[in-house]
Protein backbone atom coordinates (compact mmCIF):
# COMPACT_ATOMS: atom_id res chain seq x y z
CA UNK A 1 0.00 0.00 0.00
CA UNK A 2 1.38 3.34 -1.02
CA UNK A 3 0.93 5.46 2.00
CA UNK A 4 1.14 2.38 5.13
CA UNK A 5 4.12 2.60 7.05
CA UNK A 6 4.95 -0.96 7.48
CA UNK A 7 4.71 -1.42 3.52
CA UNK A 8 6.96 1.44 2.82
CA UNK A 9 9.65 0.91 5.84
CA UNK A 10 12.83 1.85 3.88
CA UNK A 11 11.70 4.90 4.12
CA UNK A 12 10.74 5.23 7.66
CA UNK A 13 14.13 6.35 9.18
CA UNK A 14 12.78 5.53 12.39
CA UNK A 15 11.79 2.35 12.45
CA UNK A 16 14.73 0.12 12.78
CA UNK A 17 14.64 -3.65 11.11
CA UNK A 18 15.78 -5.61 13.95
CA UNK A 19 15.30 -9.46 13.27
CA UNK A 20 13.03 -10.94 10.41
CA UNK A 21 12.04 -14.31 8.89
CA UNK A 22 10.57 -15.01 5.29
CA UNK A 23 6.63 -13.62 6.16
CA UNK A 24 7.76 -11.27 9.40
CA UNK A 25 9.81 -8.66 10.24
CA UNK A 26 10.29 -7.26 14.00
CA UNK A 27 10.47 -3.45 13.70
CA UNK A 28 11.80 -0.86 16.79
CA UNK A 29 12.09 3.21 16.83
CA UNK A 30 13.80 5.05 19.62
CA UNK A 31 11.07 4.66 22.76
CA UNK A 32 11.38 6.99 26.05
CA UNK A 33 8.70 4.84 28.08
CA UNK A 34 8.42 1.42 26.56
CA UNK A 35 12.08 0.36 26.33
CA UNK A 36 12.68 -2.62 24.15
CA UNK A 37 9.21 -2.48 22.46
CA UNK A 38 8.41 -3.30 19.27
CA UNK A 39 5.94 -4.98 16.70
CA UNK A 40 5.84 -8.02 14.19
CA UNK A 41 4.50 -7.41 11.29
CA UNK A 42 3.61 -9.33 7.90
CA UNK A 43 5.83 -8.22 5.26
CA UNK A 44 2.98 -8.15 2.73
CA UNK A 45 0.14 -5.71 3.50
CA UNK A 46 -2.67 -7.37 5.39
CA UNK A 47 -5.06 -5.33 6.86
CA UNK A 48 -5.94 -6.85 11.03
CA UNK A 49 -5.07 -10.20 11.93
CA UNK A 50 -7.48 -11.85 10.61
CA UNK A 51 -6.37 -11.61 7.44
CA UNK A 52 -3.04 -13.08 7.78
CA UNK A 53 -2.79 -16.65 5.69
CA UNK A 54 -1.73 -19.71 8.19
CA UNK A 55 2.03 -19.47 6.78
CA UNK A 56 2.20 -15.47 8.22
CA UNK A 57 0.77 -16.36 11.61
CA UNK A 58 3.21 -19.37 11.86
CA UNK A 59 5.92 -17.21 10.93
CA UNK A 60 4.38 -14.36 13.21
CA UNK A 61 4.87 -16.84 16.25
CA UNK A 62 8.25 -18.26 14.95
CA UNK A 63 9.45 -14.65 15.03
CA UNK A 64 7.80 -13.75 18.30
CA UNK A 65 10.06 -16.95 19.90
CA UNK A 66 13.48 -15.08 18.30
CA UNK A 67 12.41 -11.48 19.87
CA UNK A 68 11.77 -12.61 22.99
CA UNK A 69 15.27 -14.23 23.19
CA UNK A 70 16.90 -10.98 21.54
CA UNK A 71 15.05 -9.00 24.28
CA UNK A 72 15.73 -10.62 26.54
CA UNK A 73 19.65 -10.55 25.93
CA UNK A 74 19.40 -7.18 25.35
CA UNK A 75 17.23 -5.64 27.98
CA UNK A 76 16.27 -8.39 30.59
CA UNK A 77 12.67 -7.68 31.38
CA UNK A 78 11.05 -9.28 33.96
CA UNK A 79 7.74 -9.97 32.32
CA UNK A 80 6.00 -9.00 28.81
CA UNK A 81 2.22 -7.16 27.26
CA UNK A 82 1.71 -9.05 23.75
CA UNK A 83 -1.26 -7.82 21.51
CA UNK A 84 -2.99 -6.92 18.77
CA UNK A 85 -5.36 -3.43 18.25
CA UNK A 86 -8.23 -4.46 15.48
CA UNK A 87 -10.24 -1.97 13.85
CA UNK A 88 -10.07 1.92 15.25
CA UNK A 89 -12.86 1.07 18.14
CA UNK A 90 -10.16 -1.63 18.78
CA UNK A 91 -7.07 0.90 19.16
CA UNK A 92 -5.74 0.46 15.72
CA UNK A 93 -4.16 3.44 13.87
CA UNK A 94 -1.85 1.75 11.60
CA UNK A 95 -4.32 -0.64 9.19
CA UNK A 96 -1.73 -2.85 8.67
CA UNK A 97 -1.69 -5.55 11.11
CA UNK A 98 1.19 -5.59 14.01
CA UNK A 99 1.57 -7.64 17.00
CA UNK A 100 2.98 -5.46 20.03
CA UNK A 101 5.84 -6.80 21.48
CA UNK A 102 6.35 -4.99 25.45
CA UNK A 103 8.51 -5.95 27.56
CA UNK A 104 8.12 -4.86 31.30
CA UNK A 105 10.15 -3.98 34.25
CA UNK A 106 9.65 -4.50 37.80
CA UNK A 107 10.60 -0.82 38.40
CA UNK A 108 8.08 0.69 35.91
CA UNK A 109 5.31 2.93 38.17
CA UNK A 110 2.65 0.51 36.61
CA UNK A 111 4.42 -2.75 36.90
CA UNK A 112 2.08 -5.44 37.35
CA UNK A 113 -0.38 -3.79 35.53
CA UNK A 114 -1.76 -5.51 32.48
CA UNK A 115 -3.58 -4.98 29.31
CA UNK A 116 -7.09 -5.70 30.87
CA UNK A 117 -6.22 -3.05 33.47
CA UNK A 118 -6.87 -0.10 31.12
CA UNK A 119 -10.09 -1.81 30.22
CA UNK A 120 -11.38 -2.06 33.39
CA UNK A 121 -11.28 0.91 34.10
CA UNK A 122 -15.16 2.37 35.53
CA UNK A 123 -14.62 5.36 32.77
CA UNK A 124 -14.63 2.54 30.05
CA UNK A 125 -18.02 1.06 30.91
CA UNK A 126 -20.38 1.03 28.23
CA UNK A 127 -23.13 3.27 28.08
CA UNK A 128 -26.62 1.41 26.25
CA UNK A 129 -29.27 3.43 25.59
CA UNK A 130 -31.88 0.72 25.36
CA UNK A 131 -35.43 2.21 24.39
Amino acid sequence: MENCLFCSIKKDLEQKLVLSNKYCMFLQKPQEILIGSGVIVPKEHRETVFDLSKDEWNSTFELLQEVKAYLDKQYNPKGYNIGWNVGSVGGQDIFHAHLHIIPRYEEEPLSGKGIRYWLKQPQNKRCLNIK
